[in-house]
């Protein structure tokens, strides 16, 4: 449905899959990744867009190696790369004109953390005019349960919860499982 009608594809967004996101404590940790790389696979073979979101800040410094994508995902050079400094994807870079440049108006989501990076892009997507579809079972994120946050596995369960409902005039968001994927 979404608003912007004269952008007919829809891209993979790929969001903060980086070492220092990924923590080996992460729940699913290696079903997520192999997921992701699914997917990446389902929109390479249907020739639709993967945009590759890589958080940079205090804690991930440019060119570390907390920085870097996680080694089991390849990421093309042809393929674009967005740097963000904020927790919605759109806040402060390119993304929209990335998106614009190649006709998108829908979004599949996968990445980290699925309580900051993933939740605030899902909103942002939304808020701009975009539908946007979580996947469900290729997104995780890392126990904060001693700063106060429930366990990572109720954060996943409730995000998907919520967003599978998820809709606005024009715009729809939802939950899908990498398996029903279609591009």
């Amino acid at each position: 449905m979404t608003n912007l009608p004269e952008r007919p594809n829809t891209a993979l967004l790929v969001i903060d899959m980086q070492n220092g996101v990924m923590a080996p404590s992460s729940p699913n940790r290696a079903a997520v990744i192999a997921n992701v790389n699914t997917l990446i696979d389902k929109a390479r073979a249907a020739d639709a867009p993967v945009v590759w979101i890589q958080h940079e800040d205090e804690e991930l410094v440019h060119g570390t190696e907390a920085w870097e994508y996680v080694p089991e995902l390849k990421r093309l050079d042809s393929e674009p790369l967005v740097a963000k400094n904020y927790r919605d994807s759109f806040e402060d870079t390119d993304l929209e004109s990335v998106l614009a440049e190649r006709g998108v108006g829908r979004l599949v989501v996968t990445g980290a953390q699925t309580d900051f990076c993933v939740r605030s892009t899902l909103h942002g997507a939304l808020v701009r005019g975009y539908d946007a579809t979580l996947v469900a079972d290729a997104h995780t994120t890392e126990d904060l349960t001693a700063d106060g946050s429930p366990a990572p596995e109720q954060v996943i369960a409730h995000t998907n919860f919520y967003w599978s409902g998820q809709h606005a005039p024009g715009r729809r968001g939802g939950t899908v499982n990498t398996a029903d994927v279609v591009f």
